[in-house]
């Protein structure tokens, strides 16, 4: 909306008044214009000078839509003077004069004549025109209401709103806010007239009254669609202009070997940074873990050493909220760490069955927990049992993970079958590969896997509803070990996986397209992470005993020594 209080052609406009109100259902109100031109009720252009009728290279874009919506965006952004000549000098206006004398009365209060003009203006729609008629006499039901004049309200109820024979629970619930001296807040909505507005652009269609910030949001659409058509996109949004067409190069990607972490005595099998990203902790072959930290200026530095486990420890799991760590020896206990101090707080296990998988309850009170039984376990943080599900639910040796809500339980039943099991209902969906399963990989969002083959395939599940596989990616080697892969990057736009071939493999998430090979481990890339709060981070562990942290090209030369034992601190490219 918007309007002017300039001069104006008296026959290009109509004087509006400039009564609008614009405040609460009580009828509390400021000024506020509406801007137009004036013809009769139909929306219609004036008459053009030979101009053409559509605009742009490509001929799809209607010079009337086009005006209008510019002359809206204007309105809307405070430049009533602007758009009010942008009307007069292409002879194209916002609204009709129909339209104009609408939203006047509204703000005006005029609840009678604005539904008699809402008739006028040729909708063809007549069940549109009573919703938008409801909603303008619930606002002068409520208005009367909160003018203490409750038996014009009551009248406004019985002899105009319920013969409209619509939303006859509504209808009840404004009946109730006259019986009850409390009505619900729900119930009882606060609204200014110019939010009404608001509410029937939405309903009405678009040629009679174009929604708010349209433009803003054509332009929006089409940096999206820039965004995600760029195979190397991973930087913040607000770094997009709209002075030029988008486009990432491969500079974007964290390809470059800024720091070598080799605290570990053997093969490096899991790598998971935390969900902050200030942490990154691994799992080896040499029975510890490290939690390292990483530093403001991005390097990361050993904060403890984890001992305690008599087997390897083959995977680790962060708490919500990052603070305690859980760490699995293979087919032996868990420990669960207090990341400040290092301390093992607690130690799980069970007669006759070893644990081979855990993860947190996104609610930070529980664990689960995976046996060599096939079994699964729901425990609560001092040890106690929660509940269990016995039968085929989990493998030897298998991932663990459930969905963000807490409602399914994602792990491996079969070599090659993933159960989704809905603990509450008892539902069980499987997804069914044609080929062993070795690992799995859930994002952020739990709705989608990531499903490591044995054939050197990668296959990406949305599980939203009945499973769909949705994409594939290869490239990377796997012919011996467990190899896993992760979503990351800007929101999880990449896929990253390890490889037996010594090397890290990128995909672009939508296309499937390889965007990098990278080189440096001098052994099987077992696991990689990608830094959830920093895009241009990426951690991978390999059986050369080393961690491998991965940043943006631009850095790489500023760094003349990138091995480090823990103790010096070396920028990785964080944003």
């Amino acid at each position: 909306m918007g309007g002017v209080e300039d001069e104006e052609p008296a026959l290009k406009r109509m004087k509006l008044s400039s009564k609008g109100l614009v405040g609460l259902s009580n009828g509390s109100s400021s000024k506020e214009p509406v801007g137009g031109l004036s013809s009769d009720f139909m929306a219609r252009p004036l008459p053009s000078k030979g101009d053409e009728q559509v605009v742009g290279s490509k001929g799809v874009i209607k010079k009337e839509e086009f005006v209008r919506i510019i002359a809206k965006a204007l309105y809307s952004l405070g430049y009533g003077k602007s758009g009010a000549h942008l009307e007069e000098e292409s002879g194209i206006p916002l609204h009709s004069p129909g339209v104009n004398l609408f939203m006047q009365q509204i703000l005006d209060g005029n609840w009678d004549d604005s539904v008699a003009t809402l008739h006028k203006i040729s909708l063809a729609d007549e069940s549109m025109v009573k919703s938008a008629s409801f909603l303008i006499l619930e606002q002068k039901f409520f208005e009367l209401l909160n003018g203490e004049k409750v038996m014009e309200a009551l009248k406004t109820l019985r002899t105009e709103i319920a013969p409209l024979c619509i939303n006859s629970s509504r209808i009840r619930e404004l009946s109730s806010c006259i019986v009850s001296l409390s009505p619900r807040l729900d119930i009882v909505r606060v609204r200014s007239r110019s939010k009404l507005i608001e509410e029937l652009q939405k309903l009405l269609p678009p040629t009679v009254m174009i929604p708010e910030k349209r433009l803003e949001h054509l332009v929006e659409q089409a940096l999206i669609l820039q965004r995600e058509a760029c195979p190397f996109h991973n930087s913040l949004d607000k770094e997009m202009s709209l002075y030029s067409d988008h486009h990432c190069g491969k500079d974007q990607i964290p390809s470059s070997t800024l720091q070598i972490l080799e605290a570990h005595d053997d093969e490096v099998w899991f790598v998971q940074f935390s969900h902050n990203g200030k942490y990154l902790a691994s799992a080896s072959n040499d029975r510890t873990a490290i939690i390292w930290e990483v530093g403001i200026n991005g390097g990361l530095t050993v904060k403890h050493r984890l001992t305690g486990h008599q087997k390897p420890v083959s995977s680790v799991s962060w708490s919500p909220n990052d603070k305690e760590l859980l760490t699995c020896g293979v087919e032996e206990t868990i420990r669960r760490w207090d990341v400040s101090t290092g301390k093992c707080i607690q130690i799980y296990e069970k007669a006759g069955a070893s644990l081979v998988s855990s993860t947190w309850f996104p609610c930070g009170k529980y664990i689960l927990c995976g046996f060599s039984d096939k079994s699964i376990c729901m425990w609560e943080l001092d040890g106690k049992e929660v509940e269990s599900w016995k039968g085929q639910k989990t493998l030897k040796i298998s991932d663990l993970e459930i969905t963000e809500n807490g409602e399914k339980i994602v792990s491996i039943c079969k070599a090659n079958v993933v159960l989704l099991f809905n603990r509450e209902t008892k539902d069980e969906r499987f997804i069914e590969e044609h080929q062993t399963i070795t690992s799995f990989s859930l994002s952020k969002d739990s709705k989608f896997l990531l499903v490591n083959l044995l054939n050197q395939e990668i296959h990406l599940w949305n599980i939203e509803g009945d499973p769909k596989l949705v994409g594939k990616y290869k490239g990377h080697k796997r012919s011996r070990y467990i190899i896993r892969s992760c979503f990351g990057g800007l929101k999880q736009t990449f896929i990253a996986s390890g490889s037996e071939d010594s090397q890290v493999y990128i995909w672009h998430r939508s296309s499937g397209e390889l965007i990098e090979a990278l080189p440096g481990h001098s052994g099987s890339v077992n696991c990689v992470s990608w830094n959830p709060a920093n895009p241009h981070m990426l951690a991978s562990a390999s059986d050369d005993r080393t961690i491998r942290i991965w940043g943006l090209n631009c850095l790489h030369n500023e760094y003349q020594n990138v091995h480090s034992n823990g103790v010096h601190r070396y920028c990785n490219g964080g944003t």
